[in-house]
């Protein structure tokens, strides 16, 4: 079982070293960021399940990060900064922050706080799916593909949610056909390479990753650079 991954940007090494320690002790795993542009370059192949986002950072600042973050992902985000106004922390929660801590701030308590956001977080979590900037809301019977919504019919959403669901896993065609149809399929194939194709040009780019496995079925696989 995979570790609950915490990405900190910050600026300031004694915080970044601090926080690793106490994060890692309570068994996270730890990324760390020194500046807000990379934050949002690394944000993708690191998958963190939780940000710790300072606002002053070197070349984008965390409203900027947060921003940028919340185009294609609504994982949580907590705020860091030395300013205490209630304006700034308007801002940050129009914007999607999950939390606002101020500095100084007890480490102890951010872990906690840092714990029960991510609890509230899994909670939801069983009627979202993410990967690859593509987000399943199945509880509003929605999809977005980096912040943009799109129309898809009920079964395209359901074998999408299926594809997603077995991410890098070979799908056979009955097996997908058993549980999106949900009945044993004794005609032909052209039903889902229809559904397939269909998907994809809905998807845009995105269609891509939905690889077909040649005489089998097909492999939902988010390439990563």
């Amino acid at each position: 079982m995979s570790l609950e991954k915490i990405m900190v940007v910050d600026d300031d090494p004694n915080i970044c070293e601090l926080l690793r320690l106490y994060l890692e002790k309570e068994g996270y795993t730890v990324e760390i960021v020194n500046d807000g542009m990379a934050a949002v370059e690394a944000f993708q192949s690191a998958q963190p399940d939780l940000v710790l986002l300072d606002i002053m950072l070197p070349r984008l600042d965390g409203w900027q990060v947060c921003r940028e973050i919340r185009r294609f992902s609504d994982k949580p985000i907590i705020m860091l900064t030395a300013k205490g106004e209630e304006q700034d922390e308007l801002h940050g929660f129009d914007l999607g922050v999950d939390e606002y801590i101020s500095k100084p701030f007890s480490p102890k308590i951010l872990v906690a706080r840092v714990g029960a956001v991510l609890k509230r977080s899994n909670q939801v979590k069983s009627s979202k799916l993410e990967c690859g900037g593509i987000v399943i809301d199945k509880a509003a019977h929605q999809v977005t593909i980096d912040g943009k919504e799109i129309e898809l019919s009920f079964k395209e959403f359901e074998l999408l949610t299926y594809f997603m669901e077995n991410r890098g896993l070979a799908l056979s065609r009955e097996k997908i056909l058993n549980n999106v149809w949900n009945y044993d399929y004794f005609g032909d194939a052209r039903t889902i390479d229809t559904h397939v194709k269909k998907l994809r040009s809905k998807m845009g780019e995105k269609g891509e990753y939905i690889h077909t496995i040649w005489g089998m079925g097909y492999k939902f696989e988010v390439d990563e650079a």
